[in-house]
């Protein structure tokens, strides 16, 4: 549970110095179609900051609530435009009740359903596509990056909202700037593209990293009657890879760990990882543990296997 500053003032660094590269590529480039290898290069850092305002949310990296929230703020409103206060209330109903239908927002009937019951009662969109949404799982996560804004800017009109007035300034100044550089810079067709192609690759990486984690896990309920433990370690799964999975996920490929200790800081996770593994053995406790083209696979088989209600229907 030690602090680790000297990694987060390097990991902020070079996240940062990328973030400033990116901009400065994309106004040394002009107007050309090259900007399209810049928007793609911009979607991982995006992708990227919103990892380390993951990390800010969690106090992971300040522990100051005061600094992480104004850190936070910086990276998640100004830097990317997704509002920190919003998601960080969503993030935290999450890690309170993982893959629960009833309280987990992350697992809420919206376009996709979770499970066979949700697929019965789905209505709208669901219903429609809920059947297929194996197949459409990736080519939907090129409107997540929409989605993230979209619900950032929705949560403005919410009273339970701390700091409305902030997250709503710094988020237009996000916007302003954002679109301003883009229709200065280039054609109106060109400011266009880079757009669609820079928010299309920001969803699908943050779709990609956050979906290994609990899609095709257990879905428990109330009557359950789970313990913390159990609640945590049987809802998440953890990927393998090495320290190229561990820089591009984040830290989340240790999501058992980090279930079970927010507070830790990312690069302790695979330090922790034995000490968990031999307890869950020793109470009996399944611990899943898989590569990640394979946590993929499971996710888009649970979801091909809830939605199977609706092809019935249809049958």
């Amino acid at each position: 549970m030690n602090p680790r500053p000297g990694h987060y003032v390097l990991r902020l660094g070079i996240v940062g110095g990328l973030y400033v590269a990116g901009w400065a590529a994309f106004l040394t480039v002009g107007d050309s179609w090259y900007q399209l290898l810049v928007a793609l290069f911009l979607a991982v850092v995006f992708a990227q900051v919103a990892l380390v305002a993951h990390d800010l949310a969690h106090r992971q990296v300040l522990r100051a609530r005061s600094a992480a929230e104004a850190a936070g703020l910086v990276a998640g409103n100004l830097a990317i435009g997704m509002s920190y206060g919003w998601w960080m209330d969503k993030h935290t109903r999450h890690h309170a009740n993982p893959n629960h239908a009833d309280h987990d927002p992350d697992v809420a009937p919206d376009a996709l359903v979770w499970s066979r019951e949700q697929a019965v009662e789905s209505r709208g969109l669901a219903r429609l596509i809920g059947g297929w949404q194996a197949y459409l799982f990736f080519p939907l996560l090129t409107l997540e990056g929409f989605n993230l804004h979209v619900s950032s800017f929705r949560a403005l009109a919410r009273p339970s909202l701390r700091r409305r007035g902030l997250e709503a300034a710094l988020l237009a100044v996000h916007v302003v700037a954002y679109l301003g550089a883009l229709f200065a810079v280039l054609s109106p067709g060109r400011a266009v593209a880079f757009l669609l192609v820079h928010q299309a690759v920001f969803g699908v990486y943050l779709g990609c990293t956050f979906a290994p984690n609990h899609k095709g896990m257990p879905m428990p309920t109330d009557e359950d009657g789970l313990d913390f433990l159990r609640k945590q370690v049987l809802t998440s799964r953890n990927v393998r890879g090495g320290r190229v999975v561990d820089v591009l996920l984040g830290g989340l490929n240790y999501q058992i760990e980090h279930h079970l200790f927010p507070g830790m800081p990312a690069p302790n996770l695979r330090h922790a990882q034995p000490i968990v593994r031999r307890y869950c053995a020793e109470l009996d406790i399944p611990y899943l543990e898989c590569g990640l083209i394979e946590s993929y696979g499971q996710a888009l088989r649970h979801l091909h296997e809830a939605g199977e209600p609706l092809r019935t229907r249809r049958t």
